[in-house]
């Protein structure tokens, strides 16, 4: 029998590639990520609505691991940096929401479409390095094909002065 050779790190990134398709849940855990509790919906809304093969979440802010909201405006209060945090919290959050409401994350496919909303003052043009955060979040427990879909990022005033909110559209299996 012919013996075939593999470049180790080819081989390693593959082997990680399918891990993070197969198990965003253990990508989770791996990457060492605590979810914050899941928001109540604090309107007439559903946190997420299943339609065919497609899972759509309504917007969600930064809910630390206690409960309470990031606050803040960018150019303002915080920095580029500290949005970027915020809107990975964002994602944290989000994932919570979902793993809540409609359950195990092995059942997305992939990210489709986020719009990424930054509340700001009218001189910060740095929305799309504030959702960033929200983006590479996602890469990192999806898979960089599979967590990155098309995005809008904007700027805008907000409720309660969080910083960041994201909506979301995934693909389901």
């Amino acid at each position: 029998m012919p013996c075939i050779h593999v470049n180790n790190q080819v081989l390693l990134t593959y082997l990680i590639s399918i891990k993070m398709k197969q198990d965003p849940d253990l990508r989770i855990t791996e990457l060492g990520l605590i979810l914050p509790p899941a928001p109540r919906p604090v309107g007439v809304y559903k946190p997420i609505l299943v339609v065919d093969k497609f899972l759509y979440v309504s917007g969600h802010g930064p809910v630390n691991t206690d409960g309470t909201l990031i606050t803040g405006r960018l150019g303002a209060d915080l920095d580029t940096e500290e949005g970027k945090i915020a809107a990975r919290q964002v994602g944290l959050t989000m994932l919570s929401t979902i793993k809540t409401h409609f359950g195990d994350l092995k059942k997305i496919r992939r990210v489709i479409k986020v719009f990424g909303m930054v509340n700001c003052t009218p001189g910060f043009d740095k929305q799309p390095a504030v959702i960033n955060g929200f983006s590479e979040l996602m890469g990192e427990v999806f898979g960089e094909e599979n967590g990155i879909g098309v995005r809008s990022a904007v700027g805008m005033i907000l409720p309660s002065n969080i910083p960041v909110e994201v909506e979301a559209i995934f693909e389901l299996y």
